[in-house]
């Protein structure tokens, strides 16, 4: 690098260059502007700024040559590798492990191991069960074995996995809270609405015990399941979680982790929103104590009659921030197809008052008409084939557009069942379409009611993560408390993967992300440091921006990475 000097009429510029060969040519680009001389002049203060700028490209290119490692590794085609010897190691979980740090989850660790008397490393323990469980989902004894595959070796025998396992469980409530109010450190949390919903993970054995019981499971598997109650914050990032039977009512469940939300979490005003298989009037009038609320989907089919009547009437509908009055059958299509219309009142039943919102949007009608055409057409496909496997259907299954009839017209037993199409059926669902309404004791205006709502999607994807990215099911635990301590690993994973996301700011897909992390491989050169083996693109990019350090360079020597390890666990 060189000092050059650019003289215009007006001013004297000072540039460092420097020389570089491109495509066979060489050329200069300017490395950094330094200022005019009049800037200089004013910012040194009577230095003189020929002799200050000579200085400071002279100690440029002592850091630059300072920087450069020459290595220079032999090998030979001859001699074979040493037997047992790791040289790829992942250093995608650095970045996890920053967030694992601000979240003061070392200093959890070590209280819990000082409450509980343990002498083993839980702090290396819960680290790498997270890790492992964004990068390498696996069970409990390939997560020991993959843990190895990380740049810091594990400190913990495969015994102690299942010994933390058990002190894990038992301080759940204390590691949640914590971590809760350590995320206050990092960023504001959106906490004053909070997402409820459940779901259930089977196991593969067949007979039920303790949180092991048969209930209807989410992926229609016949095996015992658990249950998991989530709550999740505005902004998509979970807040806290349940484990219960897996026979359990879903609706009972809110109260209790709402409960512990409000003791451990010391949060009291916030808006529910859950939806309406989880919302029982019981769970709404615990929602209206003190300063919180609710928000809950209502199915328009299980309303009363004369408010079914007035939901589905084609008149009366408004736009927001608009004081016209239209009919929705006689809209244009076209000019309202982006368009969501509501209506509004207040209903008491059970001498319990609450808001009634139903919205109708032309883009979630031709949604509907399209999902339920396919299934039409799967029905009269089995219809053609005259298919047996019909007799069992879901709410939402295509069978429930088929109709058996077993008999004659003069009633008597059929020989052979008939298949048709349920016109009828199809008929009295397509009422519905375009149509979708909530309940809630807020009294603010239905636009901020329905976005909100509308965020629910976020905590279906937080469970989809959970099952299909972090395999957290099936489960092959057995005991009641390592199954609690293995979702609240799958939970803590959820969210520093999460967090992450947020630091991101939403740039990349799921998928982008936690391949990315798992491709972050490093070849070690011993003695010497580490080379990068992944694809430099624009996720790592972003990741070493946000996280402010770099692991993309040709060589990552000893000292830079202890450096690195030492900023993710400041």
């Amino acid at each position: 690098m060189r000092l050059i000097l650019s003289k215009s009429a007006n001013a004297v510029s000072f540039y460092v260059i420097k020389s570089l060969t491109v495509n066979g040519k060489r050329t200069s680009k300017i490395v950094e502007k330094l200022g005019t001389l009049v800037e200089l002049k004013e910012k040194l203060k009577g230095r003189d700024p020929y002799e200050w700028a000579k200085k400071y490209v002279e100690k440029l290119n002592l850091e630059e040559k300072a920087s450069k490692v020459e290595v220079v590794a032999k090998f030979s085609s001859f001699k074979q590798i040493n037997k047992n010897n790791q040289n790829l190691f992942n250093g995608g979980y650095l970045f996890l492990q920053h967030i694992y740090n601000s979240l003061g989850l070392p200093k959890v660790c070590e209280k819990i191991s000082k409450q509980s008397k343990i002498k083993f490393d839980l702090d290396s323990i819960l680290s790498r069960l997270i890790y492992a469980r964004v990068i390498y989902p696996s069970s409990k004894l390939t997560t020991f074995n993959l843990a190895k595959n990380f740049i810091e070796q594990p400190k913990f025998e495969l015994h102690q996995i299942y010994r933390a396992l058990e002190v894990l469980s038992e301080k759940s409530n204390l590691i949640q809270s914590s971590v809760y109010k350590n995320s206050l450190k990092l960023s504001k949390r959106n906490d004053k609405v909070l997402f409820y919903d459940c779901t259930n993970y089977f196991f593969e054995i067949e007979q039920a015990d303790g949180l092991k019981q048969y209930g209807v499971s989410k992926e229609h598997k016949p095996n015992p399941i658990v249950q998991m109650g989530l709550f999740m914050d505005g902004d998509g990032i979970p807040l806290a979680f349940s484990i219960n039977k897996g026979n359990s009512n879903e609706q009972t469940t809110l109260q209790p982790l709402e409960k512990k939300i409000l003791r451990d979490f010391q949060l009291s005003r916030f808006v529910v929103c859950t939806d309406s298989g989880l919302s029982s009037l019981s769970n709404r009038r615990f929602n209206t104590i003190g300063n919180r609320a609710f928000i809950t989907t209502q199915s328009i089919k299980k309303l009363k009659s004369f408010l079914r009547k007035w939901a589905l009437d084609t008149s009366g509908w408004s736009l927001p921030g608009n004081s016209r009055i239209y009919d929705i059958s006689k809209i244009d299509d076209d000019k309202y197809q982006n368009k969501v219309f509501y209506k509004e009142r207040w209903i008491n039943e059970n001498n319990f008052e609450q808001k009634i919102i139903v919205t109708y949007s032309i883009k979630y009608r031709n949604y509907q008409r399209e999902i339920r055409k396919a299934q039409v057409d799967r029905a009269v496909n089995a219809i053609s084939r005259n298919s047996s496997n019909i007799s069992r259907s879901s709410a939402n299954d295509y069978k429930r557009f088929i109709k058996k009839t077993s008999c004659t017209n003069t009633g008597e037993i059929a020989e052979k069942s008939v298949l048709t199409l349920n016109t009828e059926a199809i008929e009295k669902e397509a009422i519905y379409d375009g149509f979708y309404a909530v309940c809630t004791n807020l009294e603010d205006g239905p636009s901020s009611i329905i976005e909100i709502n509308r965020k629910r999607w976020e905590i279906e994807e937080c469970f989809r993560i959970m099952k299909n990215e972090f395999k957290a099911r099936p489960v092959y635990l057995s005991r009641d408390d390592r199954i609690e301590a293995h979702f609240l690993t799958c939970y803590l994973a959820l969210l520093l993967y999460r967090l992450l996301e947020k630091e991101l700011d939403g740039k990349h897909t799921c998928n982008t992300i936690i391949h990315g992390l798992r491709n972050m491989n490093f070849y070690k050169i011993e003695g010497e440091g580490f080379i990068p083996t992944y694809r430099r693109d624009d996720f790592t990019d972003d990741l070493h921006d946000v996280f402010g350090f770099r692991t993309d360079y040709q060589i990552i020597t000893q000292r830079q990475l202890k450096k690195i390890i030492k900023l993710t666990k400041k």
